[in-house]
């Protein structure tokens, strides 16, 4: 299973070389967690037996952008400012322009893998083997990908 992003620049088929019906893929603007999101992925684990999760953020991501810019005071409409408030924690304020956003991109993915790593509904599987979660990110000016850690 790939959460990945709704960017079309990203289809996750393309990325993995894959057929179409080869993955299961969840789409939501920055990878963010919501109830249908989670609801998908928990589907997938257990009722399909998906043994892995790939969270793939990519390179240039404008929701990451979006949240980075509420960040700095760029108002932003109301569920453009839910994912933003979903990826703030992410931001790294110690960087600035195009380099806050890049590295905001990585950590968002470390942390969504996170969260999914914690969560109920999949920890049993996590625990005994029968799941894995992990990060990873799409550079598109390569079209290559390289895992989070």
């Amino acid at each position: 299973m790939v959460l990945g992003c709704v960017d079309s620049r990203v289809p996750p088929e393309l990325v993995f070389d894959q057929g179409l019906g080869d993955l299961l893929t969840v789409r939501s603007a920055g990878e963010v967690l919501d109830e249908a999101v989670l609801g998908s992925i928990a589907y997938g684990v257990l009722e399909l037996a998906v043994p892995l999760i790939v969270v793939l953020g990519h390179q240039g991501c404008g929701a990451v952008a979006a949240a980075v810019h509420a960040d700095e005071g760029v108002e932003l409409a109301d569920h453009i400012g839910f994912l933003a408030d979903r990826i703030r924690p992410a931001i790294d304020h110690r960087l600035e322009g195009e380099a806050r956003v890049d590295a905001a991109v990585t950590e968002n993915v470390r942390q969504v893998r996170d969260l999914l790593l914690t969560e109920p509904d999949l920890a049993v599987r996590i625990a005994d083997g029968r799941l894995a979660v992990i990060g990873a990110r799409y550079e598109l000016t390569s079209q290559r990908v390289h895992e989070v850690s």
